[in-house]
């Protein structure tokens, strides 16, 4: 019988590809509490990495520091996190995942705890880069971990369901946070979230995931990062994930100082609504994940269905976030909830994309490389947004460039990524890059 046309089946008809493809690993017994586990620490993840926005306005007050330095510090994290992407990748395909993801956790809600008892903007500037060691390794962890257990059809809905962690982490440190710092202040708000935090360690080394053990159907000394860069779709995926860290950790880090100083709300109205945009994020990215699980299942293909939900995505984030900043007070709460809930279809499928092109022995190193390039977008918003402010006292520019990023974003997920499909790196391995010879099969003659 033929292939379906635009079906899995068809991209992937070759024998090659076919003898190529890694199996898919047994399903292994717990994995939806593994999954609601790796959920809550994404939760975690995204408060521990907020938190500091949500008081930047008591901590520029406290420090006697400008919007410049302010925006320095909120970036800091980025600045190890991004440079930690690579090694973190190569750390959790070299090494048992469940036991790097372990380390990393442990190091920064321990970040999160000491930074109640610091003073000063070098203390605090210091943990910060701490946090972001820790932190490294979460995404690539994730990543291998969905890769090897969950087969493509249900990576949507998996993979937003993390992100659903990630939308509720801001929410609830904006809902419950900004109430406990309104109320108690901002050190004991901090030492509470790195001990709660440590609790998690105790289930996870009780439930966490084996190790998968499969034919190994790449050399790791034939194929590596000049490979993956060698891919046209990697670039599409790290452009993509750029435009998306701008404009998520633009929000994440910004939106509680907006809130307050641009739109005069109190502390209590600022959790409230802010809380209300990461809550619509996580509906939003929750619906679009599960529907676009079922629209692959159903036979459409992966490409169509992944590269169609980021694109539309995106440029309608772009047209909400734009419309966001002009919007009159009146309709400010119901702009917030649309902007959340679009942000939530763009940013859906970022990750289970490269989980396909990459596969299960690559894709610790592909998400660290797309996240390494990714999140100098996020390090380049709270910057650039906090200079913009000092020149210009108005939040009109850092909201329309915003947009702007998210079409860009738009723009490589639609042209610069490829189909939806794993690379063939044995086939890959076999050319050589830059700079290494490639095997002689002549035979020498005196």
């Amino acid at each position: 019988m033929g292939a379906i046309p635009g079906s899995r089946e068809e991209i992937r008809k070759a024998p090659s590809d076919a003898a190529m493809r890694a199996p898919e690993a047994p399903a292994q017994p717990g994995m939806n509490r593994i999954l609601f586990l790796l959920s809550l620490s994404v939760l975690i993840n995204y408060i521990d990495r907020s938190n500091l926005s949500i008081a930047a306005p008591l901590i520029q007050t406290e420090l006697h520091i400008s919007n410049t330095q302010l925006g320095t510090l909120l970036s800091a994290f980025f600045w190890t996190y991004a440079l930690m992407q690579i090694p973190a990748g190569w750390l959790v395909d070299r090494f048992d995942v469940k036991w790097v993801f372990s380390a990393g956790f442990l190091l920064w809600t321990a970040a999160t705890g000491t930074t109640g008892v610091l003073h000063g903007f070098a203390a605090l500037l210091g943990i910060r880069v701490i946090l972001g060691i820790g932190e490294s390794v979460a995404f690539p962890s994730y990543s291998k971990i969905l890769c090897g257990h969950f087969k493509e059809e249900h990576r949507g809905f998996a993979n937003a369901l993390l992100l659903a962690g990630l939308a509720l982490g801001p929410a609830i440190g904006m809902l419950v946070g900004g109430r406990v710092v309104g109320r108690f202040g901002w050190r004991p708000f901090f030492l509470a979230l790195g001990l709660v935090g440590l609790l998690w360690l105790v289930p996870w080394l009780a439930w966490m995931p084996r190790r998968v053990k499969r034919p190994r159907l790449v050399d790791p000394a034939t194929v590596g990062y000049l490979h993956i860069l060698r891919q046209r779709s990697v670039w599409g995926t790290c452009l993509g994930q750029a435009s998306v860290n701008y404009y998520l950790y633009f929000l994440v880090t910004w939106l509680p100082f907006y809130l307050v100083r641009g739109r005069h709300l109190s502390m209590n109205d600022m959790a409230r609504d802010g809380g209300l945009l990461f809550v619509m994020y996580a509906v939003g990215t929750t619906i679009s994940g599960k529907l676009s699980d079922r629209w692959i299942q159903s036979g459409s293909s992966p490409t169509v269905v992944r590269k169609g939900t980021m694109t539309l995505g995106c440029t309608a984030f772009g047209i909400s976030v734009a419309l966001l900043a002009l919007a009159p007070d009146p309709l400010l709460v119901w702009m917030l909830a649309l902007t959340g809930f679009l942000l939530g279809i763009s940013c859906c499928a970022t990750w289970a994309i490269p989980q396909t092109l990459a596969g299960p022995e690559m894709v610790g190193r592909w998400t660290g490389m797309q996240n390494f390039i990714g999140n100098l977008g996020g390090a380049i918003a709270p910057v650039l947004t906090g200079y913009l402010l000092d020149r210009t006292g108005r939040f009109y520019w850092p909201f329309f460039i915003t947009a702007g990023v998210a079409w860009i974003g738009a723009l490589s997920w639609t042209f610069i990524v490829g189909p939806i499909e794993q690379v063939d790196w044995e086939e890959a391995g076999r050319k050589p890059v830059a700079g290494q010879l490639r095997p002689s099969t002549e035979v020498s003659r005196p």
